[in-house]
């Protein structure tokens, strides 16, 4: 009887969505004992670091790791040209976003279900997390929020069968999909055509269609690329950038979620606020100016009545 309802269960929570609000405080329920289980390596870590160095020591280790990681979100920038994608866009009137918002969130479990690659993180609705929110580390785009509780998160991996993401090689924009193939070693291309200029060596970046994940990040390397198999397609693999088995520390990116018509728009109505805001300021000075009476140059002269006329004779 319990088989059976259990099996009735996992049906239900895989149909349909009756359950999970009910999962949704599981979790939060379940996030001390997450907090438990990691209780140890936490100690472990914080014993060794207070054996090796001194206090100081470690909370400015910690800042300069968290300072790293920030920069090296920006340089993976570099790979799509952003400071000329800035300027190119400021000439066609566009209000790009040039840096995203981000919070530091560290791994404190793992899905034990070997067949999907999903990670919990510590940061969740209280901290404004959002369904399908892009993650990534130092090295490039790891996944993105699946699930979101108050205070964790499940993440799902690039390397998950059941994800995809738009990419594009960054040495000449053919665009693709990359899918997950269940090894965290590598993702595959689907349905590159046999005369696609693609080799090994290219770096696959976000596309940012879709309006998921944002443009310009590293998601993959090409390894390898296999021609002539008798398939209709390329046979094109890639291993991820991202060092999905080793990163603890993740960056969740708060993207502009309006369209590029919006962001013209509010550029548009910007420009439109500053200069009406000039023009007021350059109103009472033009005023002052004109209500200022002139100064003359020079006196109007007088006639001199104490000397005597030359021309009148005595």
């Amino acid at each position: 009887m319990l088989s059976v309802l259990c099996v009735a269960l996992m049906v239900v929570d895989a149909r349909f969505e009756t359950l999970k609000p009910v999962r949704s405080q599981m979790g939060l329920v379940l996030t001390p004992f997450y907090w438990l289980a990691d209780l140890p390596v936490r100690t472990w870590q914080r014993a060794t670091e207070q054996i090796s160095s001194s206090t100081s020591l470690v909370a400015e280790n910690e800042k300069l790791k968290a300072e790293a990681l920030l920069m090296q979100r920006r340089l993976q920038k570099l790979a799509m040209l952003t400071e000329q994608n800035v300027r190119l866009r400021e000439l066609l009137n566009s209000a790009a976003l040039v840096d995203d918002k981000v919070i530091i969130g560290e791994l404190i479990g793992l899905d034990p279900n070997p067949f999907t690659h999903r990670i919990l993180i510590d940061k969740g609705e209280r901290d404004g997390v959002f369904l399908g929110q892009p993650v990534l580390d130092a090295s490039g785009l790891m996944g993105q929020v699946v699930e979101v509780m108050p205070y964790a998160a499940r993440v799902l991996l690039l390397t998950d069968v059941t994800h995809s993401i738009p990419v594009q090689v960054n040495r000449n924009g053919l665009r693709a999909i990359a899918v997950g193939t269940g090894s965290p070693d590598y993702l595959e291309l689907r349905h590159v055509a046999e005369t696609a200029d693609i080799k090994e060596g290219d770096l696959l970046v976000s596309s940012g269609l879709g309006q998921r994940f944002p443009s310009g990040y590293p998601v993959a390397q090409v390894t390898e690329v296999v021609r002539g198999s008798g398939q209709p397609f390329l046979i094109v693999r890639a291993i991820p950038t991202a060092m999905l088995n080793r990163s603890r520390y993740l960056l969740l990116v708060f993207s502009d979620s309006r369209t590029p018509e919006e962001r013209v728009t509010a550029a548009a109505e910007a420009q439109e606020t500053a200069d009406r805001e000039a023009a007021e300021q350059a109103e009472p000075a033009a005023a002052d100016a004109i209500s200022e009476p002139e100064t003359p140059d020079a006196a109007p002269a007088t006639p001199d009545t104490t000397r005597p006329d030359a021309e009148e004779q005595p």
